[in-house]
């Protein structure tokens, strides 16, 4: 006997490509990825690839990344046809993106670590080592503020003075400083997160930001840019 429809219609399952190349932190990503989508009630499938097919047909796209930037620029660069199917799901299909640590730096012209490296291009601008406040140390690397520049849906309802958690020595100077999002204080300003159109990324790290990283991943998993 067919059942009476209900009216709802369940909401269609998003599939988020989570991209693999010996990124380092790739799992955490992708079990707070989970979590994020279960607090936010999403169907999500979460998927940790470097298939280029399934990366240019996933409705969202996140870039991790943990160590030095050359060495993720050339991992990533060695996937054949990541990168392209990268750019035709965010730059042609205008997909949502997210970029954590240095998946967010990769997204600059080019960085000074380890000589200079170019990188994707998407954010104008350079990586450039930190330059803290006297006394502080190099990483920068603990529980930090985040001083909110622009509102964001990313952003939202991130709470009163929310902390964040952060591992680095090189950090992203964006050209044009109206696409800086947040910044934090390190003795002086540090680019914590940059957002343009449908592409925005953290110098933090959401996965290990507890409340504050879960929020802000149900905010990008619900973003319509």
């Amino acid at each position: 006997m067919r059942r009476p429809a209900s009216g709802r219609k369940s909401a269609a399952m998003q599939t988020v490509a989570l991209i693999d190349y010996d990124s380092g932190n790739v799992h955490s990503a992708q079990r707070a990825l989970v979590e994020a989508a279960r607090l936010a009630d999403k169907r999500v499938n979460v998927q940790l690839t470097a298939d280029p097919g399934i990366i240019s047909r996933a409705d969202r796209i996140v870039l991790p990344g943990v160590g030095h930037f050359a060495q993720c620029k050339g991992e990533l660069a060695a996937r054949t046809g990541v990168i392209e199917a990268m750019d035709e799901a965010v730059h042609r299909k205008g997909r949502p993106f997210l970029g954590i640590c240095v998946g967010m730096q990769l997204l600059a012209d080019f960085s000074l670590e380890d000589g200079e490296t170019s990188g994707l291009g998407w954010i104008h601008g350079m990586v450039q080592p930190i330059e803290p406040g006297a006394g502080l140390r190099i990483p920068h690397m603990g529980w930090n503020g985040l001083e909110i520049c622009q509102r964001h849906p990313v952003l939202d309802d991130l709470g009163e003075d929310p902390h964040a958690y952060f591992v680095h020595s090189y950090a992203l100077s964006p050209e044009d400083e109206g696409q800086i999002a947040a910044l934090a204080d390190y003795g002086r300003p540090i680019v914590a997160a940059v957002a343009r159109e449908n592409i925005f990324g953290t110098q933090f790290h959401p996965e290990k930001s507890q409340a504050v990283g879960l929020k802000l991943l149900s905010n990008f998993l619900s973003w319509r840019p």
